[in-house]
């Protein structure tokens, strides 16, 4: 199985780039893990909804032009559907069954996914109600991946 993680911006603190490289080798006994960054666009406080739908469209363009037109792309969305670690990992489970080895992540910027990239993705999903930030969101998903192959081996994991 081959997983993609594609995120708008860079990760700036060393805490975040050290949690993502240790769930990166965690999961490379798990499947191929491939982390791709695009550039963000700079935010201005107090932007109009405007700037803000035109900072999306710039940002969803250069995401569009990484997902590969063959992967299942799940799109982390508020809007999205809500799983428990066990009903994520049988979808991941389920997702490879029926010949989706190739699955692609997106995780936008500070001011969300461009409802175009939502329309590509296969399904929306939904960590919380919560919003946290898209760097911390990388740590989080790879670590419900990381959680989700453990619990689909039958492997001790915390709970």
């Amino acid at each position: 199985m081959k997983i993609t993680v594609l995120s708008v911006g860079k990760l700036k603190e060393r805490f975040y780039r050290e949690a993502v490289s240790e769930y990166e080798k965690r999961l490379g006994r798990y499947c191929r893990l491939e982390l791709l960054e695009v550039a963000d666009e700079k935010t201005e406080e107090n932007l109009s909804d405007l700037m803000a739908e035109q900072i999306k469209a710039r940002e969803a363009a250069r995401l569009l032009s990484r997902i590969r037109p063959d992967c299942y792309c799940i799109a982390l969305a508020i809007e999205g559907e809500k799983l428990d670690s066990v009903a994520f990992s049988r979808r991941l489970d389920r997702l490879t069954v029926s010949g989706n080895s190739d699955i692609c992540f997106v995780i936008g910027g500070s001011l969300g996914l461009h409802p175009d990239v939502l329309r590509r993705a296969d399904s929306l999903l939904s960590f919380s109600d919560m919003t946290f930030p898209h760097q911390l969101m990388r740590v989080i998903l790879l670590e419900q991946i990381y959680r989700a192959f453990r619990i689909s081996r039958n492997e001790p994991y915390h709970k």
